[in-house]
């Protein structure tokens, strides 16, 4: 495969994670949608490594999905409280946070 093939499924990843974010209203989707783009990332970090022949993005990948699942763990205890306390994980319904 050419770079240009991991570029272009690396944009198609991020793309469909950021209408994920954008566009969808379930906060368990908007998380599932940032890890697709930190994994679109993940992607073009170890293909520009792969091409270069270095070691460095293997490095940020670790570090990423590190961040990654750090993350996952917050989000999900943060969505399983809001959803114990409201019965829903839509996000318009979450506004006690605005003021």
């Amino acid at each position: 495969m050419l770079l240009t093939h991991y570029l272009i499924i690396s944009a198609l990843l991020f793309a469909i994670g950021l209408f994920g974010v954008l566009f969808r209203t379930n906060a368990l989707i908007v998380l599932m949608s940032l890890e697709l783009m930190l994994n679109a990332v993940n992607l073009l970090f170890v293909a520009f490594s792969r091409f270069n022949m270095g070691m460095d993005g293997v490095i940020f990948v670790f570090f990423s999905i590190t961040v990654a699942a750090a993350e996952v763990a917050v989000g999900l205890a943060i969505m399983v409280a809001l959803f114990r306390r409201k019965g829903t994980l839509t996000i318009s319904r979450f506004n006690e946070l605005k003021n």
